[in-house]
């Protein structure tokens, strides 16, 4: 009889009555084979630093984007998400941010060919493995691309010797709005109350008497043109004020009021516009391995819904992997996947401050007095033609800063994307002798996506007769890599391994866009539907970019236990101008596997223990334009044509002013390691340190307006920045019987990352902007703001720091360090940089007669967030019609004069910098945050039961997503950014963005 199991030897024993049979360790199972660049290596005798993450691990969570579920398993990765909208994808960087001005993005790479089509199109319950390539030996092969690492995903095939295995997962669910309103005022009474209050000081503080206070509160409380609020939603007795001298609501009053052709009373807009969802998703699979065919073949849906309106994300995916050995000498594979998406997205644009017409914005920060919809005088909602009126400033009420009506938008107007995505490898593999294969692979992949985007004329377009916007884009690369791969084993001793390539990728981008207004038939987005005759706009354009690299690497190992590796890349890319396209890049790396040594013999309790070392250089051309898009033809002059009907002339001015001297951006990287398991692999682990220097960083340099040229901007190679710290990864197995397993993960980052150098021609102070500055010793995300130096005790107006140069008796000039209450007057100072200090995750699994459970956490310490959405709340009743953060209620008065909140006050003299929009450090908040990314409780049934039933396997599970997070302050979620920002830009638009989902599923999974 012969017993076997999963990492443990194959024992073959008599058969008897009775048999006790105890199954040991087989090392060589256990060392784990990885995906790396152009092939696979056991993690034994990897010489980079990478991480893999199997399918198991994936399947647990229940995510639209497979890269999402790296967040907290992987060391060195930190990810940040801008927006929770259902399919959107975390930006991801991977030891810190790469570059100053050229992108920072990772290279994807699927079933080993560069992707571009987005990972939300891929299935991932298709995908068997992501590969985190982190340091230059495990990514300098790739070249120009793999300077900020690099994402290797495998698709799923079948293993080994398998029978036909058919696969049902079925799972139902719902998603929800994660992140909580900020403490906000929500009682309309304490609003009116407040605000009141703020008119009454801006005249008190200022000098005037109590009764001129009382009457000018009372004045212009609901005068939207003198600082009021413009709505009256309350019922007083004639000849009583709204709010008493005591600045409370007129217990006589009473909620709503009508002017006899409309009745006014508050809603509550969050309420009514967040909701839950429903979300669903299906996928089978069919897979097996038998003579000469490996298969493996997928369909897919999933149904997403957002937490608004006309939010949902749709995706069809199918896939077909075949591998066939044709002859011996050949081997042929074919890997094929399309994906189609249908999705809508609500009214919003994180890009943009305060818009009326963003839906999250609005709701977020409207006061709690307003009205969303029209009512009658009896108090019914207003329909028109069976539709829903919102209001909109129609009413005989008008609110003072807040136009239109962004939920009526939303519901009335549409953006509706459709998305089809083909992704095609096809490989032969010949085999002319042994240990030598030729490899040579056409991959090519076809990204087209049409935009309606409609304006209705019962929503924004309504001023237009409605809007229709169309726009189209088509991307198709193709991607071809030939290569010979050599592996000889010399006296059984002496391992070698031999690979070299080519490889060519080729990039084309169109886009075709038109817009027109005036609509025929109001629901119809299509702009033959549009009859304008002064407001059409066209626009088309078409973007190449081509990249081609020889590249070869050399592996050689003794007896398993010293290790090397070289490679090289030589490449070329179409960015640069014709003498600077290209660039060599290499790495090599080293490693010793001491447990192999003879003076560790005899200590069984260490089943690996590795030195690694290397060295490499990497290469980015991926340079950003001001706009954060990429620039692929930087290093030449471009024109702006015009057309004059009248003299039929075309004219030209200069767009951008090339740089034919432009060229590669490298990185120069150090990374030194120890890889460890001990104790029957029940321990294992991961410690890196690592050093990344960026030299010729690509940049947009600012021009002299003496230069007499009309472009702002050109791009250059100037300075240097470093990103270096340390990695560590630990998982271990507690406990492991027949019965139960229970194991733990941790892990955790510190990255330094460090400006070098920067051109000579920037001075000492650096490039300053509103909010942060780039300079020598600091980082790429420094903080450069006032400094609030608290309230004056005796006026409580908001004092700041500032520098005032004196001059002594001698004639030395010193600068003093002074407050001021004139903001105008203050001094911007460096904050600190606002980047974490340590992140990572840690989690548990446990498996116990059936039952699984995991937990898996990630978390942030040390860094910083400039809470712009705070600033807007905390604006002492400047912002009429804004919500207040239920801290101003703790504002310095007469009776409260410790506080550090300036006091409560409309006048524009009493302005701590929120009607300004003035970033100060005041709002820097602590980015720390506690997250657990997901849960899941699974049960197993039994196969005793599942056996009559002609079903291998039954999961019934669990799982939540993105569960809770714990920050500074309610409302915060520091994962939108880096941490950099203002009022108005970076983290303070998180208001108008769509914001994270807490998604709970519950599923079974069949196999057959």
């Amino acid at each position: 009889m012969v017993v076997s199991f999963i990492g443990m030897e194959t024992q073959e024993v008599k058969i008897k009555p009775v048999v006790n049979v105890v199954l040991r360790s087989d090392a060589e199972m256990l060392d784990e084979v990885m995906v790396v660049a152009y092939g696979t290596s056991k993690r034994s005798a990897f010489t980079g630093s990478a991480t893999e993450m199997k399918s198991k691990d994936l399947e647990m969570h229940t995510v639209s984007s497979a890269t999402n579920a790296l967040s907290g398993k992987v060391a060195g990765v930190q990810m940040t998400s801008s927006s929770g909208e259902p399919g959107s994808s975390s930006t991801i960087r991977i030891r810190g941010i790469g570059s100053m001005n050229a992108s920072s993005e990772p290279l994807y790479v699927v079933d080993g060919a560069p992707y571009d089509g987005g990972i939300a199109n891929i299935n991932p319950q298709d995908i068997e493995s992501i590969s985190v390539l982190k340091d230059a030996a495990a990514s300098a092969i790739y070249g120009a691309r793999g300077a900020n690492g690099v994402v290797i995903i495998t698709t799923k095939k079948a293993k080994a010797n398998q029978d036909a295995v058919v696969k049902l997962d079925a799972k139902w669910g719902v998603n929800s709005r994660l992140i909580p309103q900020y403490d906000v005022i929500t009682d309309p009474a304490q609003y009116y109350e407040t605000h009141y209050k703020a008119l009454y000081n801006s005249q008190y503080y200022n000098g005037k008497t109590s009764e001129e206070s009382y009457a000018f509160a009372d004045k212009n409380l609901f005068d939207k043109n003198n600082g009021g609020l413009g709505y009256q939603v309350y019922t007083v007795p004639e000849g009583e004020s709204l709010i008493g001298r005591d600045f409370r609501l007129n217990p006589n009053a009473t909620l709503g009021y009508s002017d006899g052709t409309y009745y006014y009373t508050p809603d509550n807009w969050y309420d009514e516009t967040y909701h839950n969802s429903f979300r669903q998703e299906y996928n089978l699979s069919v897979s097996g391995n038998r003579d000469r065919l490996n298969y493996y073949a997928s369909a897919g849906y999933l149904d997403d819904g957002g937490f608004v309106n006309n939010s949902r994300y749709q995706r069809y995916t199918a896939r077909t992997n075949v591998d066939f050995q044709a002859k011996k000498w050949l081997k042929l594979i074919t890997n094929l996947s399309f994906s189609h998406v249908d999705s809508q997205s609500p009214s919003f644009s994180a890009d943009t401050y305060a818009s009326s017409g963003n839906l999250f914005y609005i709701v977020n920060t409207i006061a709690p007095i307003y009205p969303l919809y029209v009512r009658n005088a009896d108090g019914s909602i207003k329909t028109e033609g069976g539709r829903t009126v919102y209001d909109s400033n129609q009413t005989n009420f008008v609110r003072p800063s807040i136009v239109g009506n962004a939920v009526r938008d939303n519901e009335y107007d549409s953006r509706q994307t459709y998305r089809d995505v083909f992704n095609g490898t096809w490989s032969a593999v010949i085999t002319p002798i042994e240990g030598l294969n030729l490899t040579a692979t056409l991959s090519a992949m076809s990204y087209n996506t049409r935009s309606n985007e409609l304006s209705s004329i019962f929503g924004s377009g309504v001023a237009s007769g409605g809007i229709a916007t169309v726009s189209n884009s088509r991307t198709f690369t193709v991607n071809q890599q030939y290569i010979a791969n050599y592996t000889k084993t010399f006296a059984d001793i002496h391992n070698f391994t031999a690979l070299a390539g080519y490889e060519q990728y080729n990039y084309k981008y169109q886009y075709h866009r038109g817009e027109n207004d005036h609509l025929y038939t109001p629901n119809i987005g299509e702009l033959g539907n549009a009859y304008g005759i002064d407001s059409k706009k066209l626009d088309s354009y078409t973007d190449n970019y081509m990249t081609e690299g020889f590249l070869g690497r050399v592996q050689y190992d003794y007896d398993n236990k010293y290790f090397t590796s070289v490679s090289y890349r030589r490449d070329a890319s179409s960015v640069f101008a014709p003498g600077h396209r290209w660039g060599s890049f290499g790495s090599v790396g080293l490693a010793w596997q001491m447990n192999k040594e003879e003076f560790l013999n005899g200590q069984d309790w260490i089943d690996l223990l590795k030195m690694k070392l290397s060295y490499g250089v990497q290469g980015n051309d991926a340079i950003l334009d001001q706009d954060g898009y990429r620039s692929y033809y930087a290093y030449s002059d471009r024109y702006q044509p015009s057309y004059n009907k009248d003299t039929g002339d075309y004219s030209v001015v200069l767009s951008q002013k090339g740089n034919n001297e432009l060229t590669w951006e490298s990185s120069y990287s150090w990374n030194a390691g120890v890889d460890f398991s001990f104790f029957g692999y029940r321990l294992n682990g991961t410690i890196d340190y690592y050093n990344r220097k960026t030299v010729d960083m690509l940049y947009f340099k600012t021009l002299p307006l003496s230069g007499g040229i009309n472009v702002a901007t050109f791009p250059a190679n100037i300075g240097s920045m470093r990103n270096s710290g340390i990695e560590v990864s630990l998982d271990g197995v507690i406990i492991k019987n027949r019965n139960l397993e229970w194991a733990l993960n941790l892990n955790f980052t510190h990255n330094k990352n460090i400006i070098l150098e920067l051109d000579p021609s920037i001075g000492e102070e650096g490039l300053t902007y509103s909010n942060r500055v780039i300079k020598e010793g600091g980082s790429i995300y420094q903080a450069y703001m006032l400094k609030y130096a608290g309230t004056d005790k005796e006026t409580g107006k908001a004092l700041y720091y500032m520098d005032k140069e004196i001059v002594d008796e001698a004639g030395n000039k010193q600068i003093e360090r002074t407050t001021t209450e004139d903001i105008t007057k203050a001094t911007k100072y460096d904050c600190g940089t606002t980047l974490p200090k340590l992140y990572g995750g840690f989690g548990t699994t446990l498996n116990a007669y059936g039952f699984d459970l995991s937990l898996q956490f990630s978390y942030q310490l040390g860094g910083q967030i400039y809470d712009g959405v705070y600033q807007s709340l905390m604006h002492n009743g400047l912002s009429a019609g804004s919500n207040m953060h239920k801290d101003l209620l703790n504002a310095w008065s007469p009776d409260n004069k410790n506080s550090d909140i300036p006091r409560l006050s409309a006048a524009s003299t009493d302005d701590p910098g929120v009607k300004s929009q003035t970033p100060i450090d005041r709002f820097l908040t602590s980015s720390d945050y506690l997250s657990l990314n997901n849960l899941t409780l699974g049960y197993t049934i039994p196969k005793n039961i599942l056996n009559k039933l002609k079903i291998n396997n039954l999961r019934v599970y669990v799982s939540g997503e993105n569960l809770f997070l714990l920050t500074a302050r309610k409302g915060l979620d520091p994962r939108f950014n880096y941490g950099i920002g203002s009022m108005t830009s970076g983290a303070g638009l998180a208001s108008g963005s769509y914001a994270s989902m807490r998604t709970i599923t519950g599923g079974l999974s069949f196999t057959f």
